[in-house]
């Protein structure tokens, strides 16, 4: 029996809910429902997805709450949904871990596809083992770990992420579009303070040296520039 891939959608519009589940269903997933934040973290828990479809306005915890909570305990990704018209932030809701966001009413064909694309990243992810190394800095994405200075340091997903990303590419230049899809895969949409909040943080938390630092090009983007 092939064990398919189990999603866990946590939204208290039952309609909404149900149409997903009906979509994901023809697609070959496993799918779960949640009708409050609660209970959304006890099944996230219990059945161990592979992405969650969270909504922000929830009853008992809010969307953030258990985003923030999904973050604490695993590395699952996220797609936030929210309703037209909805006053939010959304730097804040990708500094808290979310990998993407729709607003409703979608498209439930979009957000298959969005899906799609965020589990091949994942695996992709997954697939990597390599460690990536420079002077007084070791970046490991395949258990998320950074050390800095003999020292493990602690960052979220999406800074870790970011900063391999740039490693692994030094001296090329990306603009803040190139990697807000590169990272975050957004194809639609993309805000580039979060990159802007995301590279000052990295920097508070492992600055360069002689040989290797995350440059700032102005009027384009960010590069990690290594040393001859």
């Amino acid at each position: 029996m092939v064990n398919k891939t189990k999603i866990l959608v946590i939204d208290d519009d039952k309609s909404i809910s149900e149409v997903v589940k009906i979509y994901l269903e023809k697609e070959g997933y496993d799918v779960f429902v949640a009708e409050d934040g609660a209970d959304g973290i006890n099944k996230f828990k219990a059945i161990q997805p592979k992405l969650v479809v969270l909504d922000i306005m929830l009853p008992v915890l809010d969307g953030m709450q258990v985003c923030t909570e999904i973050r604490r305990i695993d590395n699952t990704p996220v797609i936030m949904l929210s309703a037209k018209g909805e006053t939010f932030d959304k730097v804040l809701l990708l500094e808290l871990g979310a990998d993407d966001y729709m607003v409703k009413p979608f498209e439930p064909k979009e957000l298959v596809a969005r899906i799609k694309a965020i589990l091949r990243r994942s695996v992709q992810r997954e697939e990597i083992s390599e460690n990536v190394e420079y002077k007084d800095l070791v970046i490991n994405i395949s258990d998320y770990t950074v050390t800095f200075k003999n020292e493990k340091v602690e960052m979220p997903p999406k800074e870790i992420e970011l900063l391999y990303y740039l490693a692994t590419h030094p001296k090329k230049v990306f603009t803040r579009q190139q990697l807000l899809e590169q990272v975050w895969g957004f194809e639609y949409f993309g805000d580039s303070r979060t990159v802007d909040v995301h590279i000052k943080r990295i920097r508070e938390k492992v600055c360069g040296n002689d040989e290797w630092n995350i440059k700032t090009v102005w009027g384009i983007g960010y590069k990690f520039e290594v040393e001859e």
